[in-house]
């Protein structure tokens, strides 16, 4: 009888165990389920959207051309409205009435970077571009700016290296001798090269196979940071632990980029002489060295590596996109590159090459590079920001720390300030008498005090290197191929992959 109740019990103890784990395991999701609830709820006097669904919110309605999904939605909850990306609730700029109203008159208010756990894992909130508003980016930018200014666009002397990088390039174009070729390798490396010069004081030859490996993964981790799984791993941080996910992909292309970077900036730095700065390198680690004391400093060689990196691809991606498009523009419309073949024609006689004193005398050539830049929005979504106090706009409570999206392709496309927005047009840009007239509702390079430090220096190269091509090169598509100009999505839109032919013009050009 003693055995047979022995036998019985355990049983049923396991059978307890079992429930009991079970209990537990519903309770935690039931409590997990509620605190993800909770989050969703809008706070008081919050702008209203589009209905979420449970838990995930309206992430996936990000899935595909974000930009254009939020501008139809300010057509039906206004140009100021939130969306729910899992728990992380979020306000949406449209128009630019409100996008100034924001970033211009409540400046400092909306300067921030929400603390997402992609821009902690990525950067721990430090570095340049995705650290918190305050002291530590002050430095970081005010170190930057001064680089840009003592390194680059400020001196006379860094108009001829631009143009050094000009004549690099187009004999590069030259070697395809007109046929076919993907432009996306040559122009990435030029561009690059011109930040390079500020950061590293020198050059990256063309077939620098590791520093092509570094921008090919930056420019991979520039569309990984707005997928679908970097917007779930910013809602639902455990995910990290999956084996799998193209979070994972990007973490790795991170890793990997830093690591190169370190090498880099020793290299570099090697000969370096204190408070002598030759470059940004040099300069920071002055900063560092001089700050070494001071425990609220923010200058580290971890930050040095993130802001490097940064300066990098934020210097590398917007132009070198600009001048993709407009290659593929400008093949695309040959009456319009015609036109600017004959204004630069008429600007640059006996061939020289192009300087920055000729801007003012090639009102088209600028007209189009702004409609490039109004019509392909470069950075539809500039970089997400967040509110450093509470916000009042249009009647609506923003509370601090409130993740905000600034939707600059809305901007670009206001009907109130363009013109039948979505037809390719330069001569928007200019008046009755074909002079060059800036237009208000413009921001390629978002407005207030987290507007783009290098935007100086990429109008310069957008400049020089568009008519150091067009003056040497006709552009057109193999026969029988037009590209699409459906963009390619990420941070930043891009052309996808298109081959063009460059064909020598039958005039004088300088010699390299």
């Amino acid at each position: 009888m003693v055995s047979l109740t022995a036998a019985s019990v355990v049983p049923v103890s396991r059978a307890m165990a079992l429930l009991s784990v079970g209990c537990l395991a519903a309770a935690l999701m039931a409590y997990l389920l509620v605190r993800q609830l909770v989050k969703q709820r809008r706070p008081p006097g919050f702008p209203p959207g589009p209905s979420p669904i449970p838990i995930i919110g309206n992430i996936f309605s990000l899935a595909t051309e974000p930009h254009v999904f939020l501008k139809r939605q300010s057509e039906v909850h206004g140009q100021i409205f939130s969306l729910d990306l899992g728990g992380i609730m979020t306000v949406v700029l449209n128009g630019y009435d409100c996008v100034k109203e924001c970033l211009y008159h409540q400046s400092e208010v909306f300067a921030d970077r929400p603390s997402l756990p992609l821009f902690k894992k990525m950067t721990k909130m430090g570095g340049l571009l995705n650290s918190k508003y305050g002291k530590g980016w002050n430095d970081h930018r005010k170190l930057a700016c001064n680089s840009f200014r003592y390194f680059g666009s400020g001196l006379r002397l860094f108009e001829r290296k631009i143009s050094e990088e000009c004549m690099f390039f187009v004999d590069a174009i030259d070697e395809h001798k007109g046929k076919p070729f993907n432009p996306k390798h040559l122009v990435t490396n030029a561009v690059s090269n011109i930040t390079n010069l500020i950061i590293f004081g020198q050059r990256f030859t063309y077939d620098d196979r590791d520093f092509q490996h570094m921008i090919e993964l930056f420019s991979e981790n520039v569309e990984l940071a707005v997928s679908g799984w970097a917007l779930l791993y910013n809602a639902f941080p455990w995910i990290e632990y999956m084996p799998f996910g193209k979070h994972q992909k990007l973490f790795r292309n991170a890793m990997e980029v830093y690591d190169f970077l370190l090498e880099v900036i020793k290299r570099f730095s090697h000969g370096r002489v204190p408070h002598v700065p030759r470059h940004y390198v040099d300069a920071y680690l002055d900063e560092l060295e001089q700050n070494s004391g001071d425990p609220s400093s923010s200058f580290s060689y971890e930050n040095l590596i993130y802001s490097v990196g940064e300066l990098i691809i934020a210097g590398t991606e917007t132009t070198t996109n600009t001048l993709r498009w407009a290659m593929l523009y400008m093949a695309l419309y040959p009456n319009i590159q015609e036109r600017v073949h004959r204004e630069i024609d008429s600007v640059l006689t006996n061939g020289r090459a192009p300087t920055l004193e000729d801007k003012h005398k090639m009102p088209f050539v600028e007209a189009v590079l702004h409609e490039i830049l109004r019509f392909c929005n470069i950075v539809p979504l500039g970089i997400f920001r967040a509110t450093s106090q509470e916000a009042k706009v249009n009647g609506y409570t923003i509370p601090k720390g409130t993740m905000v999206i600034t939707n600059l392709y809305s901007v670009h496309f206001d009907e109130k300030y363009w013109n039948e927005p979505g037809v390719f047009s330069p001569q928007r840009f200019l008046d009755s008498s074909g002079n060059f007239v800036r237009r208000e509702a413009f921001l390629p390079f978002s407005l207030g005090k987290r507007h783009c430090l290098g935007e100086q220096l990429a109008r310069m190269e957008m400049f020089l290197f568009f008519t150091t091509l067009l003056q040497r090169f006709h552009l057109q598509f193999p026969p029988g191929t037009v590209p699409t100009v459906t963009p390619k999505l990420g941070m930043t839109l891009q052309p996808k992959h298109y081959s063009i032919c460059a064909i020598r013009r039958q005039q004088k050009v300088p010699n390299s």
